[in-house]
């Protein structure tokens, strides 16, 4: 079933830049990594993971384009948008800081999309979408286990790696929230079959979480104002230097191709 046949371009477009955008900002922070990693089999993962979600990022911004059909392909999406057009969750666009911040937060993304790609790989009413959730299902496994055994390996460790990733939780909890909250777009696309409710994801991801967090000695905070506005556009400062660097050669040189 094709997407048009389900939903209007107008919705089904902005759904998709949504996921697309996730992906793209995850990647670039993970990419933010290379030449820094503390040792370098982390060095190659990391890489690896980012280019994984770069790949997601270029098949949901061409499909995009595809159905936009106004001539605009990935690197328009990526590059020659502004700051507010970007529909990203607050989540993906935090800074680094240092590697336990990096590994939770891989796993706070991977334990919700992990599930995600896969209903969208059983369920989804739109093939290419399938077709790009099958793949992308199978790489969120890996984060996922990778990143887990990380936040395990740190939270059970020394004093010094234990304190460092009970920070991490206490700073980027409150984000995840957002992940579960569709807009206005999304539900209209769960409306036509195309999406799964990212809410009906909350009860696998809090046991996946809960899995991990035992072993490792974390509690889960208890957040009741979670944060939220990167799926209105609304964004933090670092998103701005995030872009800066990642838009610079195509605004410095536009048009130029490889």
């Amino acid at each position: 079933m094709a997407v048009a046949e389900t939903l209007s371009q107008d919705t089904a477009v902005p759904a998709i830049l949504e996921l697309a955008d996730d992906c793209l900002i995850l990647g670039h922070r993970l990419s933010e990594w290379c030449g820094h990693a503390p040792i370098l089999e982390e060095e190659l993962a990391l890489a690896n993971m980012g280019l994984d979600l770069l790949g997601q990022a270029r098949a949901l911004y061409a499909y995009a384009g595809e159905l936009e059909g106004k001539g605009r392909g990935e690197d328009d999406f990526a590059f020659l948008r502004r700051e507010r057009e970007y529909r990203n969750c607050l989540l993906v666009e935090r800074e680094n800081r240092d590697f336990a911040h990096t590994m939770l937060r891989q796993l706070y993304f991977a334990a919700f999309m992990q599930p995600h790609w896969h209903t969208i790989a059983a369920t989804s009413g739109d093939e290419t979408l399938r077709g790009i959730a099958a793949k992308a299902e199978k790489e969120m496994a890996y984060h996922l286990r990778h990143a887990g055994e990380w936040v395990i390996r740190m939270g059970d460790g020394t004093d010094e790696s234990a304190a460092r990733m009970a920070d991490a939780v206490t700073e980027l909890h409150r984000y995840t929230g957002e992940m579960f909250m569709a807009s206005p777009a999304r539900a209209d696309a769960v409306a036509a079959g195309i999406l799964p409710d990212p809410d009906s994801l909350r009860v696998e991801w809090d046991e996946t979480i809960a899995t991990v967090f035992r072993p490792a000695n974390l509690t889960v905070p208890d957040v009741r104002m979670p944060q939220k506005g990167g799926r209105d556009g609304i964004h933090g400062e670092g998103m701005g230097h995030l872009l800066a660097e990642l838009q610079f050669m195509q605004r410095a040189y536009p048009g130029q191709t490889w």
